[in-house]
């Protein structure tokens, strides 16, 4: 990246673009010293599976001015001073708002983002010239407090399991901190609310079958020490941290996709932006093959769970209450009926 005369800014080129990248010397991961440059180096040189990932998805911009151990601020909408090439996709919030958020249509597009000190990004479950089409199913393994990552991973290997039997393939990743993503692509053949749907149904069962370990209980005073399925990271409007991103921590430890096969030896805290573009050199994309597949199989989960008299699950508070939802309220707090035998 050469330098610009009489600036501290570098130009990088990217997918045709020219790309500025101001104060490129600028420690944002505290640990080993990594700077704002070397993160341009890192997507750089995981730009094919990162694309593979989130290419052509409406992403959301959290910034981080001061670093993975500064304060951030999420920006929905992309600056009015932006390049003319910068893509970008109309999405909306629960309540209806709308707003331009980027598309990371190519590398340039997540470079430019860098820039603005995002060191990951959060990722629409659709592609942005298919909005109504969620095509991916997200189970995000939870821990709650007191869940080691060693459970963790038992729960997601139930979690393949249960999916094997459907006749669903699905790929891990880590979050780039205590828990692991399961990713399943599905055919864009379905909306948000399906695909909720399907995830809720996947969580009362991993819960039936072991509820020592696994809990679809929404509210955290129900969960124990257990691992939730939180089931909605897939209500419509959701984002969730993408593949290959960079998470705000001082060692700048990546959501990174891991074989099946790594999944006892796995350690998120290893897999960092130093390390990760060598592995990715060394093993390839675990990802690289993934299908595409049909939701029947967990929608059917959901028909014999609604046959069998079961609610919706609760729902996020920034959304309106839902048809079929059981009531939206800790069950500490609900109201109790009155003892009429005392005074």
């Amino acid at each position: 990246m050469p330098a610009k005369p009489d600036s501290d800014a570098v130009v990088v080129m990217a997918s045709g673009h020219e790309v500025r990248i101001t104060s490129p010397d600028k420690v944002l991961f505290p640990e080993r010293g990594e700077t704002k440059g070397d993160l341009v180096r890192y997507y750089q040189a995981v730009e094919v599976p990162l694309l593979r990932a989130t290419g052509g998805r409406p992403v959301l911009l959290q910034r981080f001015p001061n670093g993975a151990t500064g304060s951030s601020f999420f920006q929905k909408r992309v600056p009015e001073s932006r390049p003319g090439w910068l893509q970008t996709a109309v999405v909306a919030t629960p309540n209806g708002t709308t707003s331009q958020a980027l598309v990371i249509a190519d590398l340039a597009h997540a470079l430019w983002a860098v820039n603005l000190a995002c060191l990951g990004f959060h990722v629409w479950p659709s592609r942005a010239d298919d909005l109504g089409h969620a095509d991916q199913l997200r189970i995000d393994l939870d821990p709650s407090p007191g869940v080691s990552f060693a459970m963790v991973q038992e729960a997601a290997s139930e979690t393949r399991q249960l999916l094997g039997e459907l006749g669903v393939v699905a790929r891990p990743k880590t979050t780039g901190n205590r828990g692991i993503h399961v990713f399943t692509q599905l055919e864009p053949r379905w909306t948000s609310y399906e695909v909720r749907a399907g995830a809720v149904a996947l969580a009362r069962e991993l819960e039936r079958r072991r509820p020592d370990l696994i809990t679809a209980a929404w509210w955290k005073e129900e969960r124990g020490e257990r691992v939730f399925i939180d089931f909605n990271q897939n209500a419509p409007h959701k984002t969730i941290f993408g593949a290959w991103s960079v998470r705000a921590r001082p060692g700048g430890q990546v959501s990174t996709p891991f074989e099946w096969d790594d999944l006892e030896t796995v350690d998120p805290d290893a897999l960092t932006l130093a390390n990760v573009p060598g592995r990715l050199e060394v093993s390839g994309d675990p990802w690289a093959d993934a299908p595409t597949q049909s939701l029947d199989p967990l929608l059917a989960l959901h028909e014999r769970d609604l046959a069998a008299g079961l609610p919706d699950a609760p729902w996020p508070p920034v959304y309106p209450k839902m048809p079929g939802e059981a009531p939206r309220v800790a069950p500490s707090r609900a109201k109790k009926p009155r003892d009429r035998g005392g005074r």
